[in-house]
């Protein structure tokens, strides 16, 4: 096995373009216990840890742009107030030490059903930035889901950011699994109200092939809320 080691954004796109097969690593918190299994033996790691462009976090607009590589403990610490949806969800994540090395890149990277990060992300309506040498491109959360731990990428791309809307109004998360900390979710769930638009964001993990947002379930509560002049 080859192990690559760029830094920076342009020369991880050049190694993935000539090494399509090449696995991404950064926190390490999925890709290695496929390792440790034997589940998934990869030609070409390709660790992105020396990226600078990927820790890094901002405003755009009225979004967050939040790098691939920015840990979950500083989703926590430093976007509790803007994302709390989000902040919620990674507060569900595994350990203290997996959070410290886990990523919200790494987790759409894997798209479990069960990733943690996917209902609140689709319940925000977050949109994922890819890029390779070819180009970048935007591509929204509800769309970025293929089948069960498959998603849009094509080999040369690379997942650079996520692009979150700053919270319009309130967001909850709720996850079950078999005891309450350090769990794979039996079924998670996320929701966000946004009020500028009058509109419901759902999303739903561990209960399809896919996660995926209820839509019927947002037109309704949408609705309820509007009869009841809530908004």
């Amino acid at each position: 096995m080859d192990f690559l080691q760029p830094t920076s954004w342009a020369e991880a796109l050049e190694a993935k373009a000539a090494n399509p097969r090449a696995v991404p690593i950064q926190g390490g918190t999925d890709v290695m216990v496929e390792l440790n299994f034997d589940r998934h033996r990869p030609p070409v790691l390709l660790d992105l840890n020396r990226v600078g462009e990927l820790i890094e976090w901002g405003t755009e607009n009225s979004h967050i742009w939040l790098g691939a590589g920015v840990t979950y403990t500083r989703v926590i610490a430093e976007l509790g107030d803007r994302l709390p949806g989000l902040a919620m969800a990674s507060r569900t994540v595994g350990s203290p030490q997996i959070r410290n090395r886990g990523t919200v890149g790494g987790n759409l990277g894997a798209a479990s059903p069960a990733g943690d990060s996917h209902p609140a992300l689709l319940a925000a309506e977050a949109q994922v930035e890819v890029e390779s040498i070819r180009g970048a491109r935007r591509v929204p959360a509800t769309e970025f889901y293929t089948g069960v731990k498959r998603n849009v990428l094509a080999p040369d791309e690379l997942i650079k950011a996520v692009l979150i809307p700053v919270a319009g109004g309130p967001q909850q998360y709720c996850k079950i699994g078999t005891r309450n900390a350090m769990v794979i979710a039996v079924a998670a769930f996320g929701l966000a109200l946004h009020p500028d638009r009058r509109r419901v964001g759902t999303g739903i993990g561990s209960a399809a092939p896919t996660p995926r947002r209820a839509h019927e379930a947002e037109t309704f509560i949408a609705g309820a809320l509007e009869a009841d002049g809530l908004w």
